[in-house]
C-alpha cells in the first residue's frame, strides 16, 4: 500500500473513520445517493470509456461508472484498506466484471500516462495534501481532451438545514472529536472556495464550478437518523434529557422516504488540453 502524502488522512481512513464508513457502507451510500446524479451528469461517462474513480471508498460510484462505461473499464483508487475490502466484496456480489481497485494515493500514484478518458470523484479529491500537485498528476493520467468531474461541499453556513442540525448535534453530544475526525473535517473544507478550485486546476481548460443543492438522507426515520449520528462520535454520550431536543431538530426533515437534509455542493468540470 502506498502511504498518503498527508499521513493524517492515511491514519484516519485506515483507522476509526475508514472503519466507520466500511461498517455503515449502506448508510453512507444512501446518504450520498443524491450526489450521484449531479456527478454523473457532469462526468458524461460513455460506453467504452476508461474511467478513474478517485477516492472511491466502498465503490458505489465505481460500480455506477462501470455499468455506464461497459464495455470500457473503471479503476477505483483509495487509501483506505477497510473501504476497498468492502468495495471488492460488493463488486463481486453485484457481478460487475469491468471494475477493479487499487490501494494508492492518487496524488502521487504513477497512473498510465493518458490512460483514462474520464477522471471522476464524489468528494475524494478534498483529502489531498497538495491539491495542485494532485490535479497535475490526474491531468497526466487523462488523455488529451479527457474529462475531469468531481463534487465537493460548499460552505454549509449556519442557516443551512444540514448546518443547523449538525451544529446542534455537536453541541449536545458530550465528546471531543479525535485527531482522525478533525483531519477529516478539515479536509472537507479544503475546496469550499471556488476561487481556490480554479487555482488548483490551473493547466486545465473549460473549468466550470457550479453550485448545486442536493438532499442527504441521514436515516429511515428520526430515531434511525439519531442512532447514525451518534455512531459518528465514538464514545460520545448524549444525556437522555437532551435526546428529545435532537429528535425535535430532525423531525421537520422527516419524510416518507427518510430524514432528508438539503446541502450545498460544487459540481466541477474541466478538460485536459
Amino acid at each position: 500500500m502506498k502511504i498518503a502524502a498527508d499521513p493524517r488522512q492515511a491514519e484516519a481512513w485506515n483507522g476509526p473513520v475508514g472503519r466507520h464508513w466500511a461498517a455503515h457502507r449502506a448508510r453512507y451510500d444512501a446518504m450520498l445517493a443524491g450526489v450521484n446524479d449531479t456527478l454523473f451528469d457532469a462526468a458524461a461517462v460513455m460506453p467504452g470509456d476508461r474511467v478513474l474513480d478517485v477516492g472511491c471508498g466502498a465503490g458505489a460510484t465505481t460500480r455506477i461508472a462501470a455499468r455506464l462505461a461497459a464495455p470500457g473499464h473503471v479503476v477505483g483508487v483509495d487509501i483506505s484498506a477497510p473501504l476497498l475490502e468492502r468495495a471488492r466484496a460488493c463488486t463481486a456480489a453485484e457481478e460487475v466484471a469491468n471494475a477493479a481497485y487499487e490501494c494508492a494515493d492518487a496524488q502521487t500514484h504513477l497512473f498510465p500516462a493518458g490512460g483514462y478518458d474520464v477522471v471522476l470523484s464524489r468528494g475524494g479529491v478534498m483529502f489531498f495534501a497538495d491539491h495542485a500537485a494532485a490535479f497535475r498528476n490526474l491531468a497526466r493520467a487523462l488523455r488529451p481532451g479527457g474529462r475531469l468531474a468531481f463534487v465537493c461541499p460548499r460552505p454549509p453556513g449556519p442557516h443551512s438545514e444540514e448546518g443547523r442540525a449538525l451544529a446542534l448535534f455537536a453541541r449536545l453530544v458530550d465528546a471531543e472529536p479525535g485527531p482522525e475526525q478533525v483531519a477529516a473535517r478539515t479536509a472537507m473544507a479544503s475546496l469550499s472556495d471556488p476561487d481556490r478550485i480554479r487555482e488548483v486546476l490551473a493547466g486545465y481548460e473549460e473549468v466550470a464550478v457550479t453550485p448545486v443543492t442536493v438532499e442527504a438522507v441521514w436515516g429511515r426515520d428520526v430515531p434511525d437518523a439519531v442512532e447514525f449520528l451518534l455512531s459518528r462520535f465514538p464514545g460520545g454520550a448524549l444525556p437522555a434529557s437532551r435526546l428529545p431536543e435532537l429528535e425535535e431538530a430532525l423531525r421537520p426533515f422527516a419524510t416518507d422516504t427518510g430524514v432528508r437534509l438539503r446541502a450545498g455542493v460544487w459540481r466541477v468540470t474541466a478538460v485536459r488540453p
